[in-house]
């Protein structure tokens, strides 16, 4: 939810006056689209209306322009040599981007980086749009660690995977973050990017610029719930240990794509552990 926002309730997520006077509203205050449409999402209206609502198309890039997709970073073949292991795609879509791989982690790697964290978790954060501080919030009921870019050969070993599987500059890449969801854990739809609109992005891309890609990976086996949901598509990917779900969002001209609206549904039965690598479009200089 967008910092000093109240969002309307209504049972049936209807455009009601009051959700109209609502985005009047928050687009004078100079909020994103974006960020109202996934607030919107959240308050349980269909992503096509919410779109609607706002006046896009249908697959805009966030400034309003006709997003413009690349040819995908990722790898066309079947499998993928990354760096030190062959992984599989087992599903693919041409836009937005996505592709569903198996093998990327082996299943002594998924453990290995769930017995390291497991003692040391805290809850999760995310950028506040308007400052670009690191926030708790409801919407992300996970807690996790992460690992700085080569920690040490182990982590190092998975960073240069995961970034030749990626197709782009290991440096570029965010340390890879871990996290777990209890049952009923979840994290409501939302984009992995920065909307330019909002004031924190600034603070957020200046250590690298935008993001551009995001990689999932499944750490174990859920026993129920849990999956990877694209609301627009109608997607909903389930979590296998040592499997993936890979995004793109960023194209050459910087346009996003606004169709990689994600999240994660809630945990019905066990937990889940994942993995998830971010890639910037330059040098990520974090400490």
């Amino acid at each position: 939810m967008l910092d000093g926002m109240v969002v309307p309730s209504t049972p049936r997520a209807a455009l009601t006056p009051q959700w109209r006077a609502w985005i009047a509203e928050n687009l004078a205050r100079g909020c994103s689209t974006d960020s109202l449409i996934a607030d919107m999402v959240r308050a349980g209206f269909d992503p096509q209306d919410a779109r609607q609502a706002l006046g896009h198309s249908g697959t805009p890039a966030p400034d309003g322009t006709a997003f413009r997709p690349d040819p995908p970073r990722i790898a066309r073949t079947h499998r993928i040599l990354a760096a030190d292991r062959t992984v599989t795609v087992a599903m693919r879509l041409e836009r937005p981007v996505i592709a569903v791989l198996d093998d990327v982690l082996a299943a002594d790697e998924c453990d290995e980086l769930i017995a390291r964290c497991a003692p040391r978790l805290q809850r999760s954060t995310t950028i506040d749009p308007q400052r670009g501080t690191h926030e708790v919030i409801a919407d992300r009921s996970s807690e996790g660690s992460y690992f700085p870019l080569n920690a040490d050969p182990f982590i190092a070993r998975l960073d240069r995977r995961i970034a030749a599987l990626m197709n782009w500059p290991l440096e570029n890449g965010e340390g890879l973050q871990i996290l777990h969801y209890r049952q009923g854990g979840q994290y409501t739809p939302h984009f992995d990017y920065f909307p330019p609109q909002d004031p924190g992005s600034v603070a957020a891309m200046a250590i690298g610029g935008q993001r551009v890609a995001s990689l999932v990976m499944y750490l174990n086996d859920v026993e129920a719930g849990g999956g990877t949901v694209f609301p627009e598509l109608n997607l909903t990917v389930m979590p296998r240990k040592g499997a993936a779900v890979y995004f793109e969002y960023c194209n050459s001209l910087g346009q996003l794509d606004a169709l990689t609206l994600h999240g994660g549904l809630p945990v019905l039965r066990g937990e889940k552990w994942i993995a998830t690598k971010w890639m910037r479009q330059r040098r990520y200089t974090a400490s």
